[in-house]
């Protein structure tokens, strides 16, 4: 793989991240559950913030419908393979993203801060369902997977067109790279786990 990928991302995840999830796989799962109900969550949370930008709200509106739907398809896996819903653990990776947002300062940078990191938890989340696609030995789950890659594929292509749709574009660029660097620079701080999506 080479060193930037098709997203965009600085920073490609260590293989041996899908040996570990096989071996995790009722964490993988649970976790990868948890991501789909916070996103169909955050995404709602955006929408009430934002409620006079009419554009997002009729562009989030099937997202969330649509996370939510992908929550509950991880929960029946979970449930066809005898398996449980384990807790919710902190999540790291998001955790470190958000420390990275503009505080304070003026309303709009926040909001271009928001669309980014959603944007770049969709690319990264994209990236891994591909490794898990190709990774895997289990034929359904490899399919499974492959098809909720492309769907986050879409979710990144959101955010950043949402994003260019407030913004001028090259300040939305800028913004972009420096985020892409800095979730590299995370990357790198975090400790390679198979029960973690991220």
């Amino acid at each position: 793989m080479s060193k930037v990928s098709i997203l965009g991302l600085k920073l490609p995840t260590d293989p041996r991240w899908v040996n570990l999830a096989a071996i995790s796989l009722q964490d993988i799962l649970t976790d990868h559950a948890y991501c789909e109900q916070k996103a169909a969550s955050s995404a709602i949370s955006l929408i009430q913030r934002n409620p006079e930008r009419t554009k997002l709200v009729e562009a989030l509106a099937p997202i969330v419908t649509e996370e939510w739907g992908h929550f509950r398809q991880v929960l029946a896996e979970l449930k066809k393979r005898g398996l449980e819903l384990g807790r919710q653990r902190k999540d790291e990776y998001v955790n470190a993203l958000l420390e990275n947002r503009k505080k304070g300062g003026h309303a709009e940078d926040s909001f271009l801060d928001a669309l980014l990191i959603f944007a770049l938890i969709e690319a990264r989340s994209c990236e891994r369902f591909r490794l898990l696609s190709e990774g895997l030995e289990d034929e359904y789950l490899k399919e499974f997977y492959r098809r909720f890659m492309i769907s986050e594929a879409g979710h990144y292509r959101l955010f950043i067109d949402l994003a260019n749709e407030y913004f001028p574009e090259e300040k939305v660029y800028q913004r972009w790279q420096e985020w892409l660097k800095y979730e590299a620079e995370v990357l790198l701080n975090i400790d390679v786990r198979g029960d973690r999506m991220h």
